[in-house]
């Protein structure tokens, strides 16, 4: 993808947070589920590692090479219109400025990045590195005169025997996160609980993503308690899998 349609995809996902409280972009693995999520009016995608992963027979958690990874992306890119995310979990063991250099190559305009470094033992990322990290990515952006959309991720309340003990801790590492150049900030595990969504959502000046499952949730219900921002890691494939075997079963012998 040329350069012009990068800057310019990029620069529309930015105005898209805006205009969209929250923005909704459908997490998708192919090049028929883009076309699909796409088709349905959504104006902007993110292609999630967990179905990514499963869509090609690799493990979640940087199964894949950095390199398997962009392969595998660019044509999902290429097939739509829309600006389109990319899940790059820990960054693969990249300097930010090679990650950010892969992404838009590839014609991605925004990123996830979480603190769980699966390449490293599955260890958690002290806020500072986390932070510092993210300060690489979004310098690396500037540099490339992309806006590429940074969602900073937390892993705190997945690890947490009690999500609620590790609050204020997450807050302040998503504070760092925010300070850090991240455009929005994403902490995975919390989208059942009410009450720490919405510490956190008013806790930050920047969007907040959250998980969502596409049947069993609720879009105003998330508006309500000032969600910015929603995906839904594997749970549309999951979704998707459970009404395929649905539809099957019948005519299995």
């Amino acid at each position: 993808m040329d350069i012009r349609t990068t800057v310019e995809r990029a620069q529309r996902l930015k105005q898209l947070h805006a205009d969209h409280k929250p923005l909704v972009l459908p997490t998708v693995w192919d090049v028929w589920s883009a076309r699909t999520a796409a088709g349905a009016g959504f104006p902007a995608l993110t292609i999630g590692s967990h179905p990514l992963a499963d869509s090609r027979g690799a493990d979640d958690h940087e199964g894949q090479t950095f390199e398997e990874v962009l392969a595998a992306v660019r044509p999902i890119i290429a097939a739509v219109d829309v600006p389109v995310s990319v899940d790059l979990e820990a960054g693969y063991g990249q300097e930010p400025a090679d990650l950010i250099a892969g992404l838009t190559e590839a014609g991605g305009v925004g990123l996830n990045i979480e603190d769980t470094v699966h390449s490293d033992g599955g260890r958690v990322r002290t806020t500072k590195e986390h932070a510092h990290y993210i300060a690489g990515l979004r310098a690396a952006a500037d540099d490339a005169g992309i806006p590429v959309w940074v969602n900073g991720r937390t892993d705190l309340f997945l690890h947490a025997e009690d999500a609620s003990a590790v609050l204020d801790e997450a807050v302040e590492r998503l504070h760092a996160l925010e300070q850090a150049g991240a455009d929005s900030v994403y902490p995975v595990g919390i989208q059942d609980n009410d009450d720490l969504l919405t510490a956190v959502t008013g806790a930050v000046a920047i969007p907040v993503n959250s998980t969502a499952h596409p049947v069993k949730h609720d879009l105003e219900r998330f508006r309500r308690l000032g969600v910015g921002r929603i995906t839904y890691g594997p749970l549309l494939q999951i979704a998707l899998t459970d009404a395929m075997k649905d539809m099957l079963t019948p005519w299995a012998p």
